[in-house]
């Protein structure tokens, strides 16, 4: 079962980071030892498998996530895609680097109904010495049918 970093002092220093290869830090978050990142555990997502160049969450929006009409916000998608998306750049990244999004974008196909679980997956399409690119697809776990797409270039820092 993940957890989720609820302060600071849950989270691992500079060090413990630069120390392991991104694809090493996000095994090590997928075995639960290290924290699953707190907005994951707001938002009620987690991360399901790990592998090089690719990344993928299961996670069921709530009421809590909804707009002012009930519909899913478009920030969850938003947030969940960018997560998914940049946990697959972290698989690349090399021991002592680490990355950050540059930018990202998010289509929204179709709405998704509150309480249907889903499938997110980020794959990487590029990954350099300096940017990587990844695309991140959201589904439904029981239909299969696509909800949301995104594509986000990463900065590879250290």
């Amino acid at each position: 079962m993940p957890f989720f970093a609820e302060s600071p002092a849950d989270l691992p220093d500079r060090e413990t980071l630069l120390s392991m290869s991104g694809l090493e830090f996000m095994q090590a978050m997928l075995a639960g030892t290290m924290p699953q990142p707190t907005i994951a555990g707001l938002l009620n997502y987690r991360l399901e498998s790990v592998g090089e160049g690719r990344a993928s969450f299961r996670g069921t929006p709530e009421f809590r996530h909804t707009n002012p009409f009930g519909g899913v916000h478009g920030g969850w998608y938003g947030t969940v895609l960018d997560s998914v998306m940049g946990c697959a750049v972290m698989t690349t990244v090399p021991k002592g680097r680490w990355y950050t999004t540059l930018e990202f974008k998010v289509n929204i196909s179709r709405a998704l109904p509150v309480g249907m679980e889903i499938i997110a997956e980020g794959e990487i399409e590029h990954s350099g010495r300096s940017t990587a690119v990844s695309l991140g697809r959201i589904r439904g776990a029981e239909d299969g049918r696509l909800y949301a797409t995104g594509s986000t270039t990463c900065i590879i820092m250290g």
